[in-house]
């Protein structure tokens, strides 16, 4: 476990600060490191989490005078407990709830101001599973499902609510969503808040529930949707569509659908991140003498592409731009398309052929050059090195 560090150094306050300079100096902090502005941040939370500890003991007078007096060990053979303050049992509306006035009522993501608002209930995530062509990746595809998910209920228009009978205020919480319990500690008097037990934190509850969805707002239904897959996606992408899941329940916010990519399998290419490879078979005679070839592309064209007299199997020809587009926000521009050459020796021969071909058996040409000999000995020494 790491040393706990000193509190005015937690917060880069002088051990003379006045009160408003160590609200001040915790309000930067937490700013700084607030959970809407470092998502998924681990180091942040805990830097917000210390803060809040350090300021929880340091702006009253009196755990302050305690601090400055005993340090972490506290009055005593039992020493301070510290372990609700910024550690793993804290969260971040507790942490709020007790210090959300430092905020001046202008937090982050509905923590501000020390009053937390009534909450929304959020519908499930659908996930659905989308195999695509390289020609729909290459160029993008919008595609339609029928969907089976949680709708509003269209009899109380997903209130949850009897016509008529409407919603009233929670008698428990007040209209709040949450209750406060005051406990003693140590330090005083600590006030703390949970979602209140009657109303689920909606701050409203239902005086007549809808007969046909139970008060819920919300039942099975079918819903087609309209999804837009952006070009240049792979395999085990996924693609996030909002608000287009799970209806929440009481008119609350929906989910979102996951999709997940798959690539069918092509005939002509092989994909090579945003690469793509084709495989050119020449007849001899092409590259012996050289000559145009055609070269098949991802949109449907073909490019003529000349070839030198004694192209040799396994030289490879990158067009630049020809090959797949990078998805947004993974990169730039496009990538090529790589053609890979070999040659085609058949199988069988007629009597005609047999006799030209080993007309030039004893051709010193027909042989190979040193350089190529030394060239493919050199490629079976390194594969079986």
């Amino acid at each position: 476990m790491a040393q706990k560090r000193d509190y005015y150094e937690v917060l880069g306050v002088e051990k003379t600060a006045s009160e408003d300079e160590i609200k001040k100096a915790y309000r930067k902090i937490a700013i700084k490191y607030h959970p809407d502005r470092n998502p998924g941040d681990k180091e942040a939370e805990e830097k917000f989490k210390e803060a809040a500890e350090a300021y929880n003991v340091l702006h009253d007078p009196k755990t302050r005078q305690q601090y400055d007096q005993f340090g972490f060990a506290g009055p005593g053979a039992g020493g301070f407990d510290f372990s609700g303050f910024g550690g793993a049992s804290m969260n971040m509306d507790d942490i709020f709830s007790m210090f959300g006035d430092i905020f001046g009522g202008h937090g982050f993501g509905g923590f501000g101001g020390g009053t937390r608002r009534p909450q929304q209930h959020r519908g499930s995530d659908l996930r659905l599973k989308v195999k695509l062509s390289l020609e729909e990746i290459n160029k993008g595809v919008t595609k339609k499902f029928k969907v089976r998910k949680d709708i509003p209920c269209p009899h109380c228009s997903g209130s949850g609510a009897e016509a008529g009978s409407g919603k009233e205020t929670c008698p428990t919480c007040h209209g709040q969503g949450v209750i406060t319990h005051t406990t003693q500690s140590i330090f005083g008097m600590m006030q703390q808040q949970s979602v209140c037990p009657t109303c689920n934190g909606e701050g409203q509850v239902i005086k007549n529930k809808c007969k046909h969805c139970g008060g819920s707002g919300i039942e099975k239904g079918e819903e087609v949707v309209e999804i837009n897959i952006p070009a240049g996606v792979a395999e085990g992408m996924v693609v996030n569509v909002p608000g287009k899941g799970n209806a929440g329940k009481h008119n609350g916010i929906n989910g979102d659908i996951q999709v997940f990519i798959e690539e069918e399998d092509n005939d002509t290419f092989i994909r090579d991140g945003n690469d793509l490879i084709y495989n050119l078979l020449l007849d001899f005679p092409t590259a012996a003498l050289g000559g145009e070839v055609e070269i098949p592309t991802i949109e449907g064209s073909k490019l003529r592409v000349k070839l030198e007299n004694g192209t040799q199997p396994g030289k490879t020809l990158r067009l630049r731009g020809k090959g797949l587009p990078a998805v947004q926000g993974y990169g730039n521009g496009k990538g090529d398309l790589v053609v890979n050459i070999s040659v085609y020796v058949p199988r069988t021969l007629s009597r005609e052929e047999k006799l030209a071909v080993e007309s030039f058996r004893d051709s010193d040409n027909f042989k190979g050059d040193k350089q190529t000999k030394d060239s493919i000995f050199q490629k079976f020494k390194n594969y079986f090195s």
